[in-house]
């Protein structure tokens, strides 16, 4: 079952191993990364890793953005980048859910390299002069969803679902981008949008005319958690202290969390590149982790390791060389490869077996037989 506590890493007093050196880091000549939309955080703290790539590897990061979950994911699934600087996606594409439960895709066997944690919150983002103030006073209001990006989309349901919602409940308003979305928010098409406290997209949004405000989620509300975890497991709350809306450590705001943005490749993209890349991130740390907001997130010793996706055996090994890999966190990335697998062989054989034509009907098909082979292999379904 697939632990829904995720606690960092304690690795502060582990590096005994040491630093690894920067001359032992060998990064191709080239190297090509999605990631969100331009001026998202993810964006920008892929960019400030790619500068220092240039600087002290002189390996060069282009950087694709993307509008949605499965744009991120195709160049990669193609063979033309080697990573992403993804959302939560990357899980639903790893469960092969939601638009990953279709024929073109099925389960993604994505693998972590690191994972962001900062000072943010991953919240639904509200105009002010819509006056809400609590989740539930979003009833009735337009909530921006993002064609092709269930990350976005099941995020915003999992919030609206803490203030007791559902999409019956809401109005939504349907765009092709996160970039889209966000224009539409500073257009007053929509009310409220999904996004990190600190995007730039929201900041614009606060400097607006229309303002912008975050409603609370306290962890207080078990009920309102609980609703949110059935559709948004990954979560956990948080003390968010950075973003719009004169968010700080002296006016802090418990919101909903998760790591973001979440660096993540291919099970077989090659070892030693991912290893070189992930190095790269634990040792030139100190060069970029002012360069932009969130980046400080990159630390080593903020890593989650057990949390709902295994790691890329090259980042196993950076971790383990930085003296961060645990014996529990091996444990638990072997539980995680071992669901992988499942759901790689299970897809494998529901497709030898005549699945439905119809669309929905292959989707409803896939999700049983899906949820069969977890509860065969010990393992939670989570999703059904």
């Amino acid at each position: 079952m697939i632990r829904r506590t995720f606690i960092a890493s304690a690795v502060a007093g582990a590096l005994a191993a040491g630093p690894v050196a920067a001359q032992d880091i060998k990064l191709p000549p080239s190297l090509t990364m999605t990631a969100y939309d331009t001026g998202t955080s993810g964006f920008n703290i892929v960019v400030a890793i790619g500068k220092v790539m240039k600087e002290k590897h002189k390996s060069d990061l282009r950087v694709l953005p993307a509008g949605n979950d499965i744009a991120r994911l195709s160049p990669l699934k193609a063979g033309r980048a080697q990573a992403s600087a993804m959302g939560i996606g990357g899980y639903f594409a790893a469960e092969g859910i939601f638009e990953f439960a279709a024929k073109e895709w099925g389960p993604q066997p994505l693998q972590l390299m690191l994972s962001t944690i900062s000072c943010n919150g991953i919240t639904l983002n509200v105009a002010k002069d819509t006056g809400v103030k609590e989740v539930k006073d979003l009833k009735g209001k337009r909530i921006g969803i993002v064609v092709g990006s269930p990350a976005l989309n099941q995020n915003a349901y999992a919030i609206l679902a803490f203030g007791g919602l559902s999409k019956s409940d809401v109005k939504l308003v349907e765009f092709s981008s996160f970039g889209a979305m966000w224009k539409g928010m500073l257009n007053n098409e929509v009310d409220a949008a999904i996004a990190s406290t600190i995007t730039g997209q929201v900041r614009e949004l606060e400097a607006s005319p229309r303002g912008v405000v975050m409603p609370p989620t306290p962890a207080a509300d078990k009920a309102g958690w609980e609703r949110m975890r059935k559709l948004g497991p990954y979560f956990y709350p948080h003390k968010t202290t950075c973003g719009a809306g004169g968010l700080s450590a002296t006016n802090a705001l418990e919101l909903p969390s998760y790591p973001y943005p979440i660096f993540m490749a291919y099970a077989g993209e090659k070892e030693d590149t991912i290893y070189n890349v992930t190095k790269a991130m634990i040792v030139d740390y100190p060069e970029y982790k002012a360069a932009a907001p969130g980046a400080d997130g990159l630390e080593v010793k903020r890593q989650i390791l057990n949390w709902v996706l295994p790691y890329h055996a090259g980042a196993v090994k950076a971790l383990r060389e930085a003296g961060a890999w645990t014996p529990e966190a091996q444990k638990h990335n072997e539980m995680l490869l071992k669901r992988q697998s499942t759901l790689t062989a299970a897809w494998a054989d529901f497709n030898k077996a005549n699945p439905p034509a119809d669309k929905d009907a292959y989707t409803k098909a896939w999700m049983a037989a899906r949820k069969a082979a977890l509860v065969k292999a010990g393992l939670d379904p989570v999703f059904e």
